[in-house]
């Protein structure tokens, strides 16, 4: 989801939401209004936006990038099951506030416990 500085929902999205190869991160995107000024918005998602991707031209955060979103927020970093991700590396050096929490990924784990994890 992808909420404004004062609290307001601007879009959201989960993945699958529309097309097979979907990311939550790329629908709500896809959602927005076009003439929002995201330098103040925070992205909010379960998982590390992605930084590679085989199914899409552009990675998550390519386009939270492109976006110009100012932060992202999320739970647990991308598990090796999926890719070899370092979203959240790349949003900091690019200058987006990145915050980790931790203390949610065990809930973001038991939603996606049908998938072998290790």
């Amino acid at each position: 989801m992808i909420v404004a500085a004062d609290g307001t929902l601007l879009a959201d999205g989960y993945s699958r939401a529309e097309e097979p190869h979907d990311h939550a991160e790329e629908v709500a995107l896809r959602r927005l209004a076009a003439d929002v000024d995201l330098a103040a918005a925070t992205v909010y998602s379960s998982l590390e936006p992605c930084s590679a991707r085989a199914s899409r031209p552009r990675t998550c955060t390519e386009l939270i990038l492109a976006a110009g979103i100012g932060r992202v927020v999320f739970a647990w970093r991308e598990p090796s099951l999926f890719v070899d991700c370092d979203g959240a590396e790349r949003l900091s050096a690019a200058g987006v506030e990145v915050v980790e929490l931790p203390a949610l990924a065990t809930d973001v784990r038991a939603v996606n416990s049908h998938l072998p994890l290790g």
